[in-house]
């Protein structure tokens, strides 16, 4: 009998504590962001949740700002 492991499952919607760690920033700072509409999120009832892709989006529109 063998015992397979099953691959890791990536995440469609993060918690915000979750996007707040892949992004390296504090979480009161992702706040912020949602409030101030530079990081989209989505409301799943009372909770709040973060799309990966607009986090992935996020990051991008830091790139291209000019300095």
């Amino acid at each position: 009998m063998s015992t397979a492991t099953a691959a890791p499952v990536e995440r469609l919607l993060y918690k915000p504590r979750e996007a707040a760690e892949a992004l390296a920033i504090g979480r009161s700072t992702l706040y912020e962001l949602m409030a101030e509409g530079s990081l989209k999120y989505i409301k799943l009832g009372r909770a709040r949740r973060i799309r990966r892709a607009d986090v992935e989006a996020y990051v991008e529109s830091l790139t291209s700002q000019p300095n």
